[in-house]
């Protein structure tokens, strides 16, 4: 017996702890390794010590803090680069996010690259003024449906953070082409600016816009109802290169010659939203078909009513890679518009199809569709009065397996092209 408790004596004198092998460093390699958030939660349970290192490596956070407790934050995390204090519309509180706590922010979180605050209705242009004199270094902010700032706590925010590339301003009715000036003046790398519903920004606001920021490759600019094609013709021309993404909804001033800049310019658009932009016809549809046929892959264009069949038998034909399409309320297409997919053998790699309130589409053309779309997810006929599930089922239609077919509105509409 006595041998055998002088053996587990020197077992036991031989183990180690882990922290007396492992250096800071060593563990914060560790740390980087893992790649899900909650593993990373999980590290910092082991003890004090990688609780320490947990919280200095972590880059990410959301919380709903005041001034004291977003001390203690910066305390702990010292390193953090974005921070999400955002509301929820259904969920705000007011004034949640004040001033004084953007003056925390901006003193106490140095490494900050993201910052979102929307629905935080209570900030003021002081706040900005703030996040602007001290982070150099932010790089994305939004400020979506904070209803009191304007263009001087904005301009503030540009003069002073000039890598910003991201900025979303959504809701903000105070916004006008002041801060476009300044932005074109100080922020030459924005790539994603998101304006919509800012209704005092006009075309020359757009056209001073680009002459500084020409590297735009995202640009929400729906319901802006002052801007028309002298603005979208500036944005075409400057960010040939770059734009990806444009949307126009309710732009009730855009028109043909829009259209036909980005066919000129933009042929690497992926993404484009015109529904309720009324004055669109045909043929520059057909010219932005044929320029950007590889590119295409949504595209919005309800209440378009000047588009025919000619146009959207083009598009369907040349834009292979189309994924989205919502050709809702136009109400002069036909089956004409879908002959080309029975006569010839095309397939398309079309996931979402809206074609509601279209009264002279039938359950032909859904079924010439359907020989084309096996990867289908979600298609929407309401308000189709010569399409209804019985007729589909007595024209022996076959949908894909998952597809959602959306008759009478009981179905959750995907929100791919808001």
């Amino acid at each position: 017996m006595a041998g055998d408790d002088s053996h587990l004596q020197n077992d036991v004198v031989s183990v180690h702890c882990i922290n007396d092998s492992l250096g800071d460093d060593e563990l914060r390699a560790v740390l980087s390794r893992l790649g899900d958030d909650k593993d990373k939660e999980v590290f910092g349970l082991v003890c004090k010590r990688w609780l320490r290192i947990q919280s200095t490596e972590r880059k990410k956070l959301c919380a709903r803090a005041g001034p004291h407790m977003l001390r203690k934050i910066a305390a702990r995390f010292t390193r953090l680069h974005e921070l999400d204090l955002s509301q929820s519309v259904s969920r705000s509180f007011y004034p949640g996010v004040t001033d004084s706590d953007l003056s925390v922010i901006a003193t106490a979180f140095s490494c900050l690259r993201i910052l979102n605050l929307q629905n935080c209705k209570g900030i003021t242009d002081n706040g900005l003024a703030a996040i602007g004199s001290s982070l150099s270094s932010l790089q994305s902010l939004d400020v979506s449906y904070c209803r009191k700032i304007t263009d001087k706590g904005l301009s503030a925010v540009a003069e002073g953070c000039h890598d910003l590339r991201t900025l979303h301003l959504a809701g903000c009715r105070f916004v006008s082409d002041s801060l476009m000036k300044a932005l074109s003046k100080n922020c030459h790398y924005v790539e994603e600016l998101g304006l919509q519903g800012c209704t005092n920004i006009t075309n020359s606001g757009l056209s001073v816009l680009v002459e500084g920021c020409r590297r735009i490759k995202y640009l929400d600019i729906n319901k802006c109802s002052n801007i028309g094609d002298i603005g979208i013709t500036s944005v075409s021309e400057a960010c040939s290169l770059t734009l990806r993404t444009l949307k126009l909804l309710d732009c009730y001033k855009v028109g043909d010659d829009s259209i036909l800049s980005l066919a000129n310019y933009c042929k690497n658009l992926e993404t484009l939203v015109i529904g309720g932009c009324r004055n669109i016809s045909d043929e520059p549809m057909k010219s932005l078909a044929a320029s950007c046929s590889n590119s295409l892959r949504k595209l919005r264009m309800d209440w378009c009513l000047n588009i025919t069949d000619s146009s959207l038998d083009c598009i369907i034909s040349k834009c292979r890679e189309l994924e989205v399409l919502d050709i809702g309320c136009c109400e002069e297409l036909t089956d004409a518009a879908f002959q080309q997919l029975g006569s010839e053998n095309i397939m398309l790699g079309m996931k979402i199809l809206k074609v509601s309130n279209c009264p002279k589409i039938t359950v032909e053309g859904i079924k010439k569709l359907m020989k084309s779309c096996e990867y289908l997810e979600y298609l929407d006929v309401r308000s189709c009065p010569l399409i209804t599930k019985a007729g589909c089922e007595e024209a022996g239609i076959q949908f894909p397996e998952s597809c959602k077919i959306n008759f009478t509105g009981s179905l959750a509409e995907p929100d791919v092209l808001l």
